[in-house]
């Protein structure tokens, strides 16, 4: 009876999820090898599969839908504005992300790549009800809520959630806002995602506004590069140990879309690789962490594996709105939320849910 009790129990069931993901995690990074779309499909069943643990599968497969159509807001909103973005990856439980491989230069494009989900997703969420309302399906109307609901979320002002990135051309004083009222949905409404998400938040402020305020936040990325070792083995090169550990000169560079490179050099290996930047960055250190001997059919190559240590550039213009965007988009931002938790009332009533 007990056992019963534990599998039904879904923070559980989440418990053992999150477990997996962290067991599996690079089991689960090697479905992108699969391709873009190889990628989606398989993280989305994976997302189908956690969900049907608790929800009907029917429901569960439409959630997903629903969460797909939110995300491809996103990207669609990030090809408008010309910036390079992955295809989404489902985590089941805890939604779907994109990645960006390039920052926004500013405020305003930020908020409007943030918008592009809650507003596509609403408008699949409003697609389900009016199938809902036809079709007078109770599952379409469960659905039609949750669709709301995660939208409505997504619009809570706290980064990485879509109204902290909002937010960002609006006010800033709007993440006070997140971190206050987030707290108090915490406490009377406890969801251990939005704890999550609020703790990582809060520990974010502190990094930004306390801990890294004079010195700013040491950050690092890592490249790999193969080189053939036998055409400098021929000409007298001494190749070192793979323990061997060495700064490395470089110079560093931006093309005219504002991503930056870094290019590091080892004249002794005859050796120059380019490190592009996520974002805009102050270079502290560049450096070897470690050689790896590789040998293949056409002979002996090295693998030199690279660090660069960096401190981000905060471009003091980034956050300069024109005071009409501000009012555009917190008007739109107040709408918005104004409309989904509407719709909400409107489900609930109409659905009988």
């Amino acid at each position: 009876m007990q056992q019963n009790n534990k599998k039904k129990n879904p923070f559980w069931v989440i418990g053992t999820a999150v477990v997996f993901l962290l067991a599996k995690g690079k089991w689960l990074l090697s479905l992108l090898k699969f391709g873009k779309f190889g990628g989606v499909f398989f993280s989305m069943l994976l997302s189908i599969g956690g969900y049907a643990i608790i929800f009907p599968w029917r429901f569960s497969i439409g959630l997903v839908l629903l969460i797909l159509i939110h995300e491809l807001g996103h990207v669609i909103a990030a090809k408008q504005k010309g910036l390079p973005v992955s295809a989404p990856v489902f985590i089941p439980f805890l939604g779907a992300l994109i990645t960006m491989k390039r920052h926004p230069r500013d405020a305003v494009t930020e908020a409007y790549l943030a918008f592009g989900g809650p507003i596509l997703g609403s408008v699949g969420a409003l697609v389900a009800f009016g199938l809902a309302y036809l079709l007078n399906n109770q599952l379409l109307y469960s659905l039609a809520l949750a669709g709301f609901l995660i939208n409505l979320f997504n619009l809570i002002p706290i980064h990485p959630l879509d109204g902290g990135r909002i937010a960002t051309a609006v006010s800033r004083w709007l993440w006070l806002v997140g971190l206050v009222g987030g707290l108090v949905l915490i406490i009377y409404n406890f969801s251990i995602i939005l704890l999550i998400i609020w703790v990582m938040f809060a520990y974010d402020l502190y990094k930004k506004y306390v801990k890294n305020r004079k010195h700013g936040e040491q950050r690092m990325v890592s490249a790999s590069f193969l080189i053939a070792a036998e055409p400098l083995i021929e000409q007298g090169y001494i190749i070192p140990g793979e323990e061997h550990k060495r700064e490395l000169p470089f110079v560093t560079y931006s093309d005219l879309e504002g991503q930056q490179f870094v290019r590091v050099m080892w004249e002794g290996l005859n050796f120059q690789g380019t490190i592009p930047l996520m974002q805009q960055g102050i270079i502290k250190r560049t450096h070897v962490t470690r050689l790896e001997r590789l040998q293949k059919e056409e002979g002996l190559h090295l693998m030199v594996h690279c660090q660069v240590d960096y401190e981000p550039f905060e471009n003091d213009r980034y956050y300069d709105v024109p005071n009409a965007a501000r009012w555009k988009y917190g008007i739109t931002y107040l709408a918005l939320a104004a409309f989904l938790f509407a719709m909400m009332s409107v489900v609930h009533k109409v659905g009988n849910i």
